[in-house]
């Protein structure tokens, strides 16, 4: 899977299908599919769309980050969804109840916002390497007893306020906000666009340049193999879902600190799900993260547009849903169609090496 064949063909190939089959869809219901892709892309040359793309999918990329650290360790964590909004809510309610020096006040919003997202992601890690309960049922509870917990928080008796129809935390003052990045007419871009990149960064530098990353990814691939060279599996398994739950504490935090200020009740969810799409489009590589939530956060921003030709906006759903399928496939295909070339090219040096082994032999006699 090192060529650059099993890196490159899956994903175009499962772009391909998806666009292949968006556009039967689309033929079915009696639209123009190459009018429909054109009114998509021409969208993001539309006001504001693209910076507001690069926005939403920096959230989508810290979904995807916490997702994919705990595939590394086989670990398939479902709760980034209730951990993040855990931990925003929290995050809004200690940030929005201090006033402290700029920058400083920020880290600490951020500070607690991993904290209470690793505390929430702690519960199936305990439970996991104590009572072997698997993290995919503990993580799904834990998603909806995260419901009763923001509505009992953010009730106006507790630590919410009313505002207007709406009810949410205190506002976060000034001096802990991020400051966004003005485009002009573009829009403004979220300044902690380049906090997620950081994140991205250290992510791919923990996995590729530390001994914890290689024991992490040791310990995924084999527990057995990594527990005779002297790594402890449930210390890993508890360390990699507190990490996975520490930046799943951060993907309420670009909307909360560079636009809404608040956590209301009407947050938008949804994105610890997408993460695991993002993630499964990224092979859980910082870059292919970024790229797959790039495009994810593009077909969400662009499927508006197809409104204004007559075209089912779902159309784009379509799209995202074969594109996740379809690279799941295409990269079993590749990687088959390598290991059968790696093993044609194997036998055909084991057939040169007898072949030279006869002739030496009867050269001998």
């Amino acid at each position: 899977m090192s060529t650059w064949r099993a890196k490159l063909l899956p994903p175009l190939l499962a772009i391909a299908f998806a666009v292949l089959i968006s556009s039967v869809a689309l033929l079915i219901s009696g639209a123009d599919p190459l009018n429909a892709f054109g009114t998509m892309l021409s969208q993001l040359f539309a006001g504001t769309t693209a910076v507001d793309t690069v926005n939403l999918a920096s959230t989508y990329y810290l979904a995807g980050l916490a997702v994919a650290i705990g595939f590394q360790m086989n670990l398939f964590n479902i709760g980034v969804e209730g951990q993040y909004r855990f931990a925003g809510v929290i995050a809004a309610i200690v940030g929005g109840a201090f006033v402290l020096p700029p920058v400083i006040h920020a880290v600490f919003i951020i500070v607690v916002g991993a904290l209470a997202g690793a505390l929430y992601a702690a519960i199936p890690a305990i439970l996991k390497v104590t009572r072997g309960v698997s993290e995919v049922i503990s993580t799904i509870m834990l998603n909806s007893i995260v419901i009763g917990i923001v509505a009992y928080l953010i009730d106006d008796e507790q630590f919410g306020e009313q505002i207007g129809n709406n009810v949410a935390t205190k506002e976060i003052q000034p001096s802990g906000l991020i400051p966004g990045i003005p485009l002009g007419a573009a829009g403004t871009m979220f300044g902690f666009v380049l906090i997620a990149a950081v994140v991205g960064a250290a992510y791919w530098f923990m996995l590729n340049r530390t001994r914890f990353g290689f024991e992490l990814k040791a310990s995924g691939e084999s527990t057995t193999a990594a527990a005779a060279g002297g790594v402890n599996s449930k210390k890993m398994t508890l360390i990699a879902m507190l990490l996975s739950g520490a930046v799943a504490g951060l993907v309420a935090l670009p909307e909360l600190l560079g636009r809404d200020h608040v956590y209301a009740i009407t947050a938008t969810t949804g994105y610890g799900f997408t993460g695991i799409a993002v993630a499964l489009l990224g092979r859980n590589h910082p870059a292919g993260i970024a790229l797959g939530a790039l495009l994810w956060a593009f077909l969400d921003k662009a499927a508006v547009s197809l409104e204004q030709i007559q075209v089912p906006k779902e159309i784009a759903t379509i799209m995202q849903g074969t594109i996740v399928l379809s690279v799941v496939v295409a990269y079993e295909i590749v990687r088959r169609a390598d290991l059968a070339a790696e093993q044609r090219r194997v036998g055909r040096a084991l057939a040169g090496n007898g072949k030279r082994s006869s002739v030496s032999e009867g050269g001998a006699v």
